[in-house]
């Protein structure tokens, strides 16, 4: 290996502990008490060399939750790869996502509870890993729609339901977790199929 991979490595590899460290500590004292410099102090750097990889605290914060997305797309596309039928790739991939939340519950309320107090939308802009997590959604919504299973009703509208229906129980499961729910596989099983059922032709 040449002195400049072994520096890229080496530049990725700290990118890598400056985010990890921003992460736990995000999610143990909040996002809004935790400073460049205690994240720096965590991983006995200087803040200056924090900012040599990231503008800022929501620089950094932006990056954790396109971690985490990341790694949700790639769950949704591996299913939506290896499943022919839309219907039954909406159903798995609305399971994904719920067990997705609730293995990272942390990670999760980042994402999609944190971030949106701090930063402007949630990274749906084009182009953007936010983005391409939706269009999984409304990409089989659109198949199911064409395929004549579902009613012609308006996509946007109907993958916002679907979303909505899942990130709730998510929400729920993630932050009542003393409640008397029923068994939670078939809590989140009806919760799907009775949004699926209603959207069908």
């Amino acid at each position: 290996m040449g002195i400049k991979e072994r520096r890229a490595r080496e530049k990725e590899h700290l990118r890598q502990q400056i985010l990890s460290a921003a992460r736990e500590l995000f999610v143990k004292e909040g996002y809004e008490n935790v400073s460049m410099r205690k994240i720096a102090n965590k991983i006995e750097y200087s803040p200056t060399t924090i900012y040599l990889h990231f503008k800022d605290k929501a620089d950094l914060l932006d990056f954790v939750c396109q971690e985490t997305l990341l790694n949700l797309l790639n769950t949704l596309e591996q299913l939506k790869s290896e499943i022919n039928d839309p219907v039954e790739t909406l159903r798995k991939s609305g399971r994904a996502y719920v067990e997705f939340g609730l293995k990272y519950p942390q990670d999760y309320k980042l994402t999609f509870v944190v971030r949106p107090q701090f930063q402007k939308g949630l990274g749906l802009v084009e182009g953007t890993i936010g983005e391409k997590v939706f269009n999984c959604l409304r990409e089989t919504v659109s198949e199911c729609i064409r395929q004549k299973i579902f009613r012609q009703v308006d996509v946007d509208t109907t993958s916002q339901v679907m979303w909505s229906a899942v990130h709730g129980v998510t929400l729920l499961l993630i932050d009542f977790p003393d409640f008397p729910w029923v068994e939670q596989d078939t809590l989140i099983d009806a919760v799907i199929r009775t949004t699926i059922e209603g959207l069908k032709a």
